[in-house]
């Protein structure tokens, strides 16, 4: 397991040194000035060509690639033309809320992707309805669901808030800069109370089409290996249905349902930046909004960069869960 560990990692370099290289490129092509984005199309022509010298723009392409990868191996993303500050101080302001978010999000994925691959495999009570009401969520388009869920629980019901991470005035802002974590951290049960009904809403949002596809994942492989020879042994010695279930099938079916999890990062990193928007989230989607808006390709660079490295160790996180999940995998 140590050695598939240390391949995995190795594996991720060439993958990270392939997005820098993208993203390089598509900064060069981008009809947006880097230099005229920082000092504005106003800027007289001798300020142009020293912000230029100074963002190493006039040196030849190669160099300027290896200084680039120079500047991200020491977390210098350059500086961001919206909020003028070092995009790397922008990143640990506002990836937290949406760290936070896609965790929390993911959690309810796992929990609603679970149940409903156990419940439709295994015909429980109900589980046909709870099928019909998952896959029908899964049709309507997450900005129109969140939508529907403002109107529903905000604006009607009132059960939940609408916009923003919390309502309290002097909620903990460290170590970890994710509220909840801060708030149990801390002892402040009203913190992770508070922070809880923000997250419910946009979470849940987040999180109905892709439980959907992984549960009908979960539940083809779960049928599939109720019909083994192993499972048929196990009813024969006079194990119940459910000790089969999860002592002996539930992790024998994981292997394509982490795989399709490690998929649904992707997405879910995708559809946060519609969420933040509409609930007025403080965290990437509603700062890379403003960076698109006005060009500045530092911040969204900086922040492909960023999430492009989440995914892949993501992505080694479930070769590794697969691993362990399933012996075979190591060899």
């Amino acid at each position: 397991m140590t050695k598939m560990f240390g391949f995995r990692l190795l594996g991720m370099l060439p993958v990270l040194l392939v997005l820098a290289l993208a993203v390089f490129v598509l900064e060069q092509i981008a009809p947006v000035d880097p230099a005229v984005a920082m000092v504005g199309e106003k800027a007289p022509r001798a300020v142009l060509e020293r912000a230029r010298h100074e963002m190493g723009l006039d040196k030849p392409l190669p160099v300027q690639y290896v200084r680039y990868i120079d500047h991200l191996l020491h977390g210098n993303f350059g500086t961001s033309s919206v909020t003028r500050r070092p995009v790397r101080q922008d990143l640990t302001d506002f990836l937290p809320a949406t760290l936070e978010l896609v965790l929390f999000a993911f959690a309810l994925i796992v929990i609603f992707g679970t149940f409903l691959g156990m419940a439709t495999a295994q015909g429980w009570r109900g589980s046909g309805f709870l099928r019909a009401l998952m896959i029908g969520g899964s049709s309507v388009p997450v900005f129109l669901t969140a939508l529907l869920g403002m109107l529903l629980f905000y604006r009607k019901l009132g059960w939940l808030p609408a916009t923003g991470r919390s309502s309290l005035d002097h909620a903990p802002n460290g170590p970890t800069h994710m509220m909840m974590l801060d708030g149990l951290l801390a002892g402040r049960l009203d913190v992770v109370l508070d922070t809880f009904k923000h997250l419910i809403l946009p979470a849940t949002c987040l999180a109905i089409a892709p439980a959907v596809a992984v549960g009908r994942v979960l539940r083809s492989s779960l049928t599939h290996t109720l019909r083994s020879d192993f499972v048929r042994t196990a009813r024969a010695k006079g194990l119940g249905e459910k000790r089969i279930l999860f002592s002996h099938a539930l992790r024998n079916s994981l292997g394509p349902v982490l795989a399709l999890a490690g998929l649904q990062v992707a997405s879910l990193f995708g559809a946060t930046i519609v969420v933040e928007l509409i609930f007025a989230y403080p965290g990437l989607g509603l700062y890379i909004s403003q960076a698109i808006g006005k060009g500045d390709f530092n911040t969204v660079a900086g922040i492909t960069v960023v999430l492009g490295a989440l995914y892949v160790f993501m992505n080694t996180l479930v070769d590794l869960l697969q691993a362990a999940a399933d012996p075979r995998i190591r060899f």
